[in-house]
């Protein structure tokens, strides 16, 4: 049974700089669509920081029409404080997929570098050097955009486990 090319966005949350990127996968092949970074001020206050992370990522999904979205798990820092920010702007990038009737799925940030470079402790030149190895008319120009990109390239390598099917699955009942 051949499966069908899916259009996925990878979400790399952060409270200043949010990465995306969009590929296409037809289960082997993979296509780099476009890729950016949605920034939010950091002079403005939390909510509006948080505002401009769920409307970016809304614009985003609305020009490109991702039918799947791949959000990266927060990591825990030294700094609580920091930690629970980074969660909320986490919440942003799950949420607006989650509106927009997306699937969504989370994976760890050290699956997201082995299922790239091959190993999960990985620096981010590493991930940088793969990604445009993958896929070659990427121009991701920072390392927000090849995050996303490895995120979304995870998904398209994992989304037929078990885990990501039962997270598919519960979005179709929700849809």
């Amino acid at each position: 049974m051949q499966e069908r090319t899916i259009r996925i966005i990878g979400i790399d949350p952060g409270l200043r700089r949010t990465g995306w990127g969009v590929i296409e996968s037809d289960g082997v092949r993979l296509v780099y669509v476009a890729s950016g970074v949605i920034t939010a001020d950091a002079d403005d206050d939390l909510a509006y920081r948080l505002r401009a992370i769920y409307e970016g990522v809304l614009g985003v999904i609305g020009s490109f029409h991702p039918r799947e979205a791949a959000v990266e798990e927060t990591f825990v820092n030294e700094n609580p404080r920091s930690t629970l920010k980074l969660g909320q702007a986490r919440g942003m990038a799950l949420l607006a997929p989650a509106m927009s009737g997306l699937r969504v799925c989370e994976y760890t940030p050290n699956l997201i570098k082995k299922s790239v470079t091959g190993t999960g402790h990985a620096e981010k030149q590493q991930v940088m050097a793969m990604i445009k190895f993958l896929l070659p008319k990427s121009a991701c120009g920072s390392a927000d955009e090849a995050d996303a990109l490895a995120i979304a390239i995870c998904h398209a390598n994992h989304r037929s486990s078990p885990q990501a099917q039962a997270a598919l699955n519960l979005a179709k009942v929700r849809v």
